[in-house]
């Protein structure tokens, strides 16, 4: 199962390589810039290692010129969400410690 931070980053990146400027995909630096943000966030947001807040991501849409809710589609031949890793190990000593 995959990271609902994973699954979102991808779909940042499937949808900024699908912008085409001046035929060529949208890079990282652009969409760091129209968000104005460095571009290191950009890629850790792609790899699933940011937590972006929902205004981060609607601003996203808008930049990218999807809809909101395409961020949040789960990859074709993926499993769903899964909790986030923080709260995975959360519950788990919380499960140990009520043994």
């Amino acid at each position: 199962m995959m990271d609902v931070r994973q699954f979102i980053g991808q779909n940042v990146e499937r949808h900024r390589k699908a912008m085409i400027r001046n035929g060529k995909p949208m890079t990282q630096i652009a969409l760091a810039e129209a968000l104005d943000v460095d571009r290191a966030y950009v890629s850790a947001l792609e790899r699933g290692q940011r937590n972006p807040t929902v205004v981060t991501l609607f601003r996203i849409a808008m930049i990218l010129g999807v809809p909101f809710p395409k961020l949040f589609e789960v990859p074709h031949g993926g499993a769903g969400p899964t909790e986030a890793p923080k709260e995975r190990e959360r519950k788990k000593r919380s499960d140990k410690a009520a043994s």
